[in-house]
């Protein structure tokens, strides 16, 4: 029939011009990133109004970590007051971190649905005053809680904050503004050995070390709500348009997602290490100098490991996005690389670092330089890869997801696990000295038990958490593993994404939001 013939002619027309669309697209595509490369913004192109933004964001970061390893320049003299053995001494960091990573999801399902300002206010309120209200505990259990509860606190920051500036911020710009925000961890966190462990000595107790943040964050508070710009969510993508899914198909796509999930579990090795050496590297280090005897005070340890801290994160952090930048162009697979051989580059100094603490102090804080300075070159890359291999209007959510995973399988229980492992090892290595040092005397049916003497019980003391913190080396050969793999999925789950913005950008009368994986294999199958 003719009408059957112009029917199926019609449809061929069709096919052929839907083919022609989606080359063209593609090709747009091209066109609009090498566009995109060519005027890349720079430093001067920065506005005002969002330098303000991105040094508020920096300052509530700075002092968050500056809380939160507060305590771990105290420990020993938290320790002592309250009369709590190590494994206690790690479940203060653990109860902090189960809390924090608890609440992350939720705070990145409301981080992409309401006022991130507003969230942000409520979040960084609530730790400075739960964090104030501890400082006065002198009952275990009470600071255990009050300590967990700043970790809601800070979940609701660390979700929502570099999302604000995904949004403000595109290609390497956006780079080097996440390096300028994690800059200020290994910064924040030096700062909180230094600051706590000065004020406890200036005041002669630990208590008052836990009462300087609060009134920074409460600073902190005024400046989110009255000079923090909330920009439109995708707006530095042209994607402002989009709106949400639910959230069961968001936490789908997000876990479909091979190079999120691979760098996910490489930043939880990494979170492992570094929880375990920020919360014991100070008491271990003590202990270590004790046993030399030659005369260095304890009380000068958490301040220069605060030092070391804060001068391997001002170097390692810029480094690594600098050095990402750099080769990105060349090597488009380089992020994976960087953190993969980063991590693995930080074994051999951190073991170097633990063996060397009972010989020399010098050489200990210069391995632990490099050790975390290696370590430091995974936290602003690891940022950007999950910004660019995540729709911009899942990005809350998924900070949430990577701070559960990262958090409930690294550093919530590394401290906690490190203090248990030493304690074993402790009764363990009592015992062989028990055996060793014990003799029986019989004298008129009595018998007399002599006791490993002072100096064995320091030595078994530093050899147990020694044994316990070499766990960490094996977790940074396994965080290595899992980053050089990412290297296999990252540009094409990259570009995934660039497509499916495009294709949303291209559909202006289309506000329901695209899967990029459904849409690449749409475009597969054409």
């Amino acid at each position: 029939m003719p009408s059957e013939k112009l029917e199926k002619s019609s449809n061929f027309v069709l096919k052929k011009l839907n083919i022609m669309e989606q080359n063209n697209s593609q090709a747009e595509l091209v066109r609009e990133s090498e566009d995109n490369s060519e005027h890349e913004r720079s430093w001067r192109d920065v506005k005002l109004t969002e330098w303000i933004s991105v040094s508020v964001l920096c300052y509530v970061n700075l002092i968050n970590y500056m809380d939160r390893f507060t305590v771990a320049g105290v420990l020993e003299n938290i320790q002592t007051d309250l009369k709590v053995n190590n494994d206690k001494g790690g479940l203060l960091q653990t109860a902090f971190i189960v809390f924090y990573m608890a609440f992350g999801p939720l705070f990145g399902y409301l981080g992409d649905r309401y006022s991130r300002r507003w969230l942000m206010a409520f979040g960084v309120a609530l730790w400075s005053l739960t964090t104030l209200c501890g400082s006065f505990m002198t009952n275990y259990w009470w600071f255990l809680l009050f300590r967990a509860m700043v970790g809601i606190g800070e979940a609701s920051y660390s979700t929502i904050a570099p999302t604000i500036l995904s949004d403000l911020f595109v290609g390497n710009i956006r780079s080097k503004m996440l390096a300028l925000f994690y800059f200020a961890i290994p910064v924040g966190s030096g700062l909180g050995y230094i600051v706590g462990a000065e004020t406890a000595k200036l005041f002669g107790s630990w208590h008052w070390a836990l009462r300087v943040t609060p009134g920074l964050g409460l600073l902190a508070v005024f400046v989110i709500i009255v000079f923090l710009q909330e920009p439109e969510r995708g707006a530095s993508e042209g994607s402002g348009h989009m709106e949400a899914s639910s959230w069961i198909q968001d936490v789908n796509e997000i876990i479909k997602c091979k190079s999120f999930m691979l760098s996910t579990a490489g930043f939880t090795c990494v979170a492992f290490v570094a929880g375990a050496l920020a919360w014991w590297g100070p008491k271990f280090i003590e202990k270590g100098v004790a046993l030399q005897g030659n005369g260095d005070g304890d009380d000068t340890i958490a301040f220069r490991f605060g030092i070391v801290a804060m001068i391997s994160g001002l170097v390692g952090v810029p480094a690594g996005s600098m050095l990402a930048q750099h080769l990105r162009p060349r090597i488009r697979r380089i992020d994976a690389y960087i953190c993969g051989i980063g991590l693995l580059a930080s074994c051999p100094f951190i073991f170097l670092a633990i063996f060397a603490a009972k010989f020399s102090t010098t050489l200990c804080f210069t391995m632990v330089f490099f050790g975390e300075l290696f370590l430091n070159l995974t936290w602003s890359i690891v940022a950007d890869i999950l910004l660019y291999v995540i729709m911009p209007i899942r990005r809350s959510t998924a900070e949430g997801f990577q701070l559960l995973l990262s958090h409930a399988l690294g550093d919530a229980g590394s401290p906690y696990l490190v203090g248990v492992l030493s304690e074993a090892f402790l009764i363990m290595l009592n015992g062989d000295s028990d055996s060793t040092a014990t003799t029986t005397e019989l004298t008129n049916s009595t018998v007399t038990t002599i006791s490993p003497s002072a100096s064995e019980a320091a030595v078994n003391e530093f050899k147990s958490l020694q044994y316990a913190l070499f766990t960490t080396c094996f977790v940074e050969i396994l965080g290595s593993l899992f980053f050089l793999l990412n290297a296999l999925y990252i540009v094409e789950d990259k570009e995934r994404v660039e497509r499916a913005i495009h294709a949303e950008n291209t559909q202006p009368h289309h506000t329901e939001l695209t899967d990029p994986l459904a849409a690449d294999q749409n475009t597969q199958n054409l």
